[in-house]
């Protein structure tokens, strides 16, 4: 393995944001889906959460590309389901509603350095009433043409800039902690030796450790029960 893809990879993984998020409030529309997901993993987002009927799960196959290898995709039936998923993830966590009413602020106003969720919604309705109760703050666009709203894409995108902004700014992509370790060996493992990854997973082997260059520490145990199949 290349050890410059290793340490690229490493990189990635421990500028990993876990305490910033967007939430999809049924959105549902292929190109949209795909937008936001992406955008998540190049501001380092690690979370996204995705309120998805079950009849409309079937719109979701394939829609993030590459990115849904290295961004965590939660699913939940209601809104509820996913404001307590990322309360529970997230303890004081600000959730933001993209939503234009008397209290809303513009969204450069926030202060994106604190635990954040955004919640962006469905492409024709917008975000739902429920999941404007749980916000604790609607935010806007400033508009200055006839239109009223961006794409659900383009919008959840400058948000997510923005906070990566307020972030980097601040240093905290320096930090290399946030993500869970045994969740960051998994796709560092799974990036860097996704063959090898694959045969752990078929003989039920656990991923061994990486060395400081990504070369697999292992005995010759390991390797003997990875080359063989078992006869019954």
């Amino acid at each position: 393995m290349a050890e410059n893809r290793f340490h690229r990879v490493k990189s990635v993984l421990d500028r990993r944001q876990t305490d910033l998020t967007v939430c999809l409030d049924e959105v549902h529309k292929h190109h949209n889906l795909s937008a936001i997901v992406r955008t998540a993993d190049a501001v380092g987002c690690h979370h996204v959460h995705a309120v998805w009927p079950q009849e409309q799960r079937r719109l979701t196959n394939n829609t993030s590309g590459g990115s849904k290898n290295w961004v965590e995709t939660h699913m939940h039936e209601h809104i509820d389901q996913a404001v307590a998923t990322i309360r529970e993830q997230n303890p004081g966590v600000q959730l933001l509603a993209t939503n234009l009413s008397d209290s809303a602020v513009d969204f450069r106003e926030i202060d994106y350095t604190k635990p954040t969720a955004i919640i962006v919604g469905q492409e024709r309705l917008g975000i739902s009433d429920r999941a404007l109760e749980h916000a604790d703050q609607h935010i806007v666009i400033p508009m200055q043409g006839m239109v009223q709203s961006l794409n659900v894409s383009v919008a959840a995108a400058l948000i997510l800039y923005e906070a990566q902004r307020q972030r980097d700014a601040a240093g905290l992509y320096k930090r290399t902690d946030m993500m869970d370790p045994v969740v960051k060996h998994k796709l560092l493992f799974e990036g860097c030796h996704p063959i090898i990854a694959t045969r752990c997973r078929e003989k039920g082997l656990p991923y061994p450790a990486l060395d400081e260059h990504g070369e697999i520490v292992a005995d010759d145990t390991f390797w003997d029960i990875l080359k063989f199949t078992q006869k019954k």
